[in-house]
C-alpha cells in the first residue's frame, strides 16, 4: 500500500473514505517523560503549586484527542466515543508512562487521537511543572495497538516491551 495522501500529481489530499464500511475502530499510544526527583515527588504528593498534574494533563489529553482534526491537517473530524488517558509510574527512574486510549465507530481510524492525545498530556505535565525542572524529556511516543478496519489488528511491540508489560497490567485490571 502506497501514500495515501497525495493524489496522482503529488499534491496532499484529504482521503476520501465515504466508500469504506463503518467498523469498531480502537487505538491506544503510549509516550513517557522523565523528570528530576523534585518534580517526581510533586506530582507523587500532589504538591505542585499550579494543581492536580496528572488530572489537568488528563483534561487537555482527552481535549487533544477530539480536536485532532484541527492540528493535523488531513485529519477526518470523527465523533469519538470514548477516550481515557492513565498513567504508570516508574519511579526508579522517574518516569511517567502515559497511555490514551480512544474508540470510534466509523470509517477510518483513530491512530491520530490516540497519538495526539497522549502527546498533549506529556506537553501539559511538561507545562505544569517547568518551574522546577526545564530538563525533562518527554520520548518514545508511539502507537501500541490498533484494531477495526481494512487493516486489521497492530501490535507495536517491538523495543517497547516495559510499556507494553504496563499497558497488559492495566488492561487487566
Amino acid at each position: 500500500m502506497g501514500l495515501t495522501h497525495f493524489d496522482d500529481n503529488g499534491k496532499a489530499i484529504m482521503v476520501d473514505v465515504s466508500e469504506k464500511k463503518e467498523t469498531m475502530r480502537e487505538a491506544i499510544a503510549c509516550g513517557t517523560i522523565t523528570v528530576n526527583e523534585e518534580v517526581y515527588e510533586a506530582i507523587e504528593n500532589g504538591t505542585m503549586k499550579k494543581g492536580d498534574v496528572l488530572g489537568v494533563a488528563t483534561t487537555a489529553g482527552i481535549m487533544g484527542a477530539k480536536r485532532t482534526f484541527e492540528l493535523i491537517p488531513m485529519c477526518h473530524v470523527l465523533p469519538l466515543s470514548g477516550c481515557k488517558i492513565w498513567y504508570e509510574k516508574d519511579p526508579k527512574n522517574r518516569t511517567i508512562y502515559a497511555f490514551c486510549k480512544v474508540k470510534v465507530t466509523g470509517q477510518t481510524g483513530v491512530e491520530m487521537e490516540a497519538l495526539t492525545g497522549v502527546s498533549i498530556a506529556l506537553l501539559t505535565i511538561y507545562d505544569m511543572c517547568k518551574a522546577l525542572d526545564k530538563a525533562m524529556v518527554i520520548g518514545d511516543t508511539f502507537l501500541c495497538t490498533k484494531s477495526g478496519g481494512k487493516s486489521g489488528d497492530i501490535r507495536n511491540m517491538k523495543g517497547h516491551e516495559k510499556a507494553f508489560a504496563l499497558l497488559e497490567r492495566t488492561l487487566g485490571e
